[in-house]
């Protein structure tokens, strides 16, 4: 018995501790989860004082000891990208090195130091805790190698000057003026520099202070930055270490080849002619403690130095006199082969054959910039010959003359499938085809005994529908010989009666592959486009089959109109460029309408400060004006030798809802906001961050927030649920 009671003890008690485990798995929320997240950042305990740092300095002719300091911090840290985050002022030719040991980072300077010269060793937020990831902030350790330390800082952004598209690792540098321009103690005079709409006589006159050196200055082009920082995510950037009381000139650089200053024609650039003073102020801002994403603690009085000018805007571009050179040459169809080229020019290469005839041998189809060509073989014999072999003439980059000249290539070109393999297949094919048309007539089928005949591939660019304002366009496979027009019909179809309608067939800009064809549409009437069989025939003696469609045009009710009222645009103009031309830039002004993905949908100049959009389908629009000082309908980069800056791009930061059956007039005031700030958001491509993990801070909130869905009895619920399903 005693045996009995013993055995149901433990029993008990078994079932018990297996329950008790249960419980505790099935409820997660209520056992430990190891406590929050660490959001604290690492803290400095100790460096290198910065006194001690200036031992790598030249004194009196001898160099001493290299350069190098060390930070301790309250725990492991790790240095994010050192190479692309940390940036040492003035540049270093040579890359520091950076070793991150446990909670110490030692920075070794390699380049001797200038003497009197205040250095700074930017961080960014590259410095982060080992576990957490949490940044130490943005960190910047200064140091001088004279008795003065300078403190000031510049603070600004580039935009790509296209699309106002933040950019992302450039270099800001600054250059200070020569004080004997300043106080007019010297005068430069070049008759080699080219001044915008200057007159060559004005020169002597136009050259004469420091605004007017900077288009005569050579520091950019052959002198590392004096002081440099390197932009973030967001485009922005702030040079640290600038002297009090000096004056500067900025520029931006993505540089391709590590010496600090411009000396590839392939980097982006940035200038300003604006002569910068830095100054400094005491201000204050105010820092929010959150309890979580919807409840704050309390909000903090922080005061600070505000350092100026921090509203630099820099507008990049790449020069579009860029480094052309043949980057292949193929053949991989018989009736053409190709040139690709890295770059656009002017200049249309020429052909000199060496074992065939070029006698209008072949059609060129070329793009805008020429960099991109096809050539349409148009003899049959040319065709059937497996190797062309010819000089090729054309205009490409040459180093050491820094320009582009007349270049020669032989090229050699073999189609990849020989023209008796092709005689072959061919031959291949019609004995196929010929024994499916046996087996058809074994079966008593005799309605397929002709080979289907090979017609142009042609696409016209109609539905069912088209807008008022919309043309039809027909694209061809193979460049057209010959249009027949009096076998194209237009018909205008009313109560099942057609009527021949008037239109126009002619040729597309820049592609010859290409016909548009032109009428005056009347809303809400039905059309017949018919283009009869063998009316179209190409180089190669293919004709087009029949081509039927019926369409209508949608009524004008289904569309929106847009009137756009410019302002603002003189005060943002660069009168500079045109400093003796009176030009009016709302004369230039091109708007364009842009869709949800900023790609231009419809482009009109703007006439007497108005830009006007028709026949818009109902839906969200942006807007972007470009100043087309040369009016070719796009925007167009600056040039350095010439300090011609590019073309001013403006947006509007707000949206445009077109409804329907209204007109909505708006005004647009290009200027009222910086144009860093013009952009919206929705449109922007470079992230402010490139952070794909959220913060300690966001995880600790979604932490409490599932811990709070837990008690409220979710949790104990399906407890229950598993519970009962065991037992």
């Amino acid at each position: 018995m005693k045996r009995l009671f013993l055995f149901f003890l433990l029993t008990l008690a078994g079932f018990i501790v297996i329950l008790t485990c249960i419980v505790s798995c099935a409820n997660m929320g209520a056992g430990p989860d190891g406590g929050p997240y660490d959001e604290t950042p690492p803290r400095i305990v100790g460096m290198t004082a910065p006194s001690q740092v200036a031992s790598g300095a030249t004194t009196k002719g001898k160099k001493h000891k290299r350069t190098k300091f060390q930070m301790m911090f309250s725990e492991l840290v790790q240095l994010e990208n050192a190479n692309e985050n940390v940036i040492v002022s003035p540049p270093q030719l040579e890359q520091p090195n950076i070793v991150v040991s446990g909670k110490k980072i030692t920075v070794e300077l390699l380049d001797s130091l200038k003497p009197n010269t205040t250095y700074t060793v930017d961080f960014a937020d590259a410095i982060k805790d080992n576990n957490e990831g949490n940044p130490l902030g943005h960190f910047t350790y200064i140091f001088s190698t004279g008795e003065k330390t300078d403190t000031m800082e510049m603070s600004g952004y580039v935009l790509n000057a296209e699309d106002l598209e933040p950019m992302a690792g450039v270099l800001v540098g600054l250059y200070p003026i020569d004080e004997n321009i300043l106080s007019g103690k010297e005068k430069v005079e070049d008759d080699s520099v080219t001044i915008p709409n200057a007159p060559k006589n004005d020169l002597e006159d136009l050259i004469t202070g420091p605004a007017e050196q900077w288009l005569v200055d050579t520091l950019f082009t052959t002198t590392p930055f004096d002081r440099v920082a390197r932009t973030d995510a967001s485009g922005y950037f702030s040079i640290k270490g600038v002297a009090e009381g000096k004056k500067y000139h900025i520029y931006a650089l993505k540089d391709g080849d590590a010496d600090f200053h411009f000396s590839q024609k392939s980097e982006a650039i940035a200038f300003s002619k604006d002569i910068l003073t830095p100054s400094a102020f005491g201000d204050t801002r105010y820092d929010t403690l959150w309890v979580d994403s919807t409840r704050y603690d309390s909000i903090r009085v922080i005061p600070f130095t505000h350092y100026l000018p921090d509203d630099i805007v820099l507008l990049a571009f790449q020069e579009a006199n860029q480094p052309r050179t043949l980057l292949k040459a193929e053949r991989n169809d018989f009736e053409n082969f190709k040139t690709y080229f890295t770059a656009p020019s002017e200049q249309i290469p020429t052909i000199e054959p060496l074992n065939f005839d070029a006698t209008d041998a072949f059609i060129e189809q070329r793009n805008v910039g020429n960099d991109t060509i096809i050539y349409w073989l148009k003899d049959s014999l040319l065709m059937k010959q497996d190797t062309l072999d010819f000089v090729y003439h054309f205009m490409a980059w040459n180093d050491s003359l820094q320009q582009h000249v007349s270049t020669t290539d032989t090229l050699s070109l073999t189609s990849r499938v020989s023209w008796q393999k092709r005689l072959d297949q061919k031959r291949k094919d019609d004995e196929k085809w010929e024994k499916q048309v046996e087996k058809r007539h074994k079966k008593g089928d005799f309605a397929h005994d002709e080979r289907p005949i090979e017609y142009i591939k042609m696409t016209a660019s109609v539905n069912n529908t088209l807008a008022p304002n919309e043309n039809i366009t027909l694209t061809f496979a193979e460049p057209i010989d010959s249009i027949d027009l009096s076998m194209v019909h237009l018909e205008l179809i009313v109560d099942s009666t057609a009527t021949e309608s008037d239109f126009l067939l002619d040729t597309v800009p820049n592609n010859i592959l290409a016909r548009r064809i032109y009428a005056e549409w009347r809303p809400e009437q039905k059309y017949c486009l018919t283009i009869d069989s063998a009316a179209i025939h190409n180089i190669y003696g293919l004709c087009n089959s029949e081509f039927k469609k019926e369409f209508s045009i949608e009524s004008l009710e289904n569309y929106g109109t847009l009137f756009i009222t410019l302002n603002g645009l003189e005060k943002a103009y660069a009168p500079f460029v045109d400093r003796n031309n009176s030009s009016d830039p709302y004369d230039h002004a091109l708007v364009q309408l842009l869709d949800r993905s900023g790609k231009p949908m419809y482009s009109v100049y703007a006439k007497d400060h108005r830009a006007e959009f028709y026949y818009l389908r109902a839906g969200e629009y942006y807007l972007r004006c470009i100043v087309d000082r040369n009016e070719n309908g796009k925007w167009d980069p600056g040039a350095w030798e010439n300090r011609m800056p590019a073309e001013d791009v403006f947006y509007s930061d707000q949206t445009y809802n077109v409804r329907a059956g209204w007109d909505d007039n708006q005004e647009w005031d290009v200027s009222a906001i910086a144009r860093n700030l013009q952009k919206p958001s929705s449109l922007v491509k470079q992230k402010k961050t490139s952070k794909s993990k959220s913060s300690a801070h966001e995880r600790n909130i979604k932490r409490l927030e599932d811990r709070a869905k837990g008690a409220s009895g979710q949790t104990s619920s399906s407890s229950k649920n598993s519970l009962g399903k065991m037992f």
